[in-house]
């Protein structure tokens, strides 16, 4: 416990007080021995990071106890499914400085529930490069985070659909395989893209803002 203490920089007492009000997981314990390890340091400098960009104590642990919860990025991800999608790793200063004061646990726990965010040992890591930077571009704009995220659901429920329309047009016929969906999969990209580029043209002459 005193080597822990030492290297995330706080006391003992400190320590212990997390520890009670479980903000780090318990330690493995042999006999009377408890063994920490970089998960728990990696937790600790966490908790000092938002502490010092004015997070409360309560508001921490809530944001804790959601990462406890988080799904492993592996399976958040899908290893082995054919992807785009580059994740992201952060450290909590890189992601409050992507979002700032937006960066709230309350934030974050949705994120995690909608999939954005995902927990890898000590670190976060966002599922999408591209998500990440449209996110942080809204917020940039003025969108607060919550509406994004809430945005990012209702997003979510459409990609989905748009997908299982695909993945039926292409394996009706008994001759085709998942190997020629994963081939076709750049038209109905292209197809979604089209659609909703006419659909934001005939919304801004609408509005008469073309």
């Amino acid at each position: 416990m005193e080597e822990l203490a030492g290297k995330a920089g706080i006391t003992v007492r400190t320590l212990r007080f997390y520890r009670e009000r479980k903000l780090i997981p318990p330690p493995r314990r042999e006999g009377r021995i408890a063994w920490y390890d970089d998960t728990h340091l990696a937790r600790l400098r966490t908790i000092s990071a938002l502490l010092e960009r004015g997070h409360t104590l309560s508001g921490i642990a809530e944001l804790a106890e959601a990462f406890d919860q988080g799904r492993h990025v592996g399976e958040l991800l899908g290893l082995g499914a054919p992807t785009e999608e580059v994740p992201v790793r952060l450290s909590p200063e890189e992601l409050a400085d992507h979002f700032g004061d937006q960066a709230t646990p309350e934030n974050l726990s949705a994120a995690l529930e909608l999939g954005y965010l995902a927990t890898d040992g000590g670190e976060i890591v966002h599922i999408s490069r591209r998500l990440l930077d449209v996110s942080a571009a809204l917020v940039r704009e003025g969108v607060p985070l919550a509406d994004v995220l809430a945005a990012g659901r209702r997003v979510r429920t459409h990609a989905e659909a748009l997908a299982a329309l695909f993945t039926d047009l292409i394996l009706t016929r008994p001759d085709r395989t998942p190997e020629d969906l994963r081939r076709l999969r750049p038209l109905a990209k292209s197809v979604a893209e089209a659609e909703l580029s006419l659909a934001l043209d005939r919304r801004l002459r609408q509005s008469g803002t073309q």
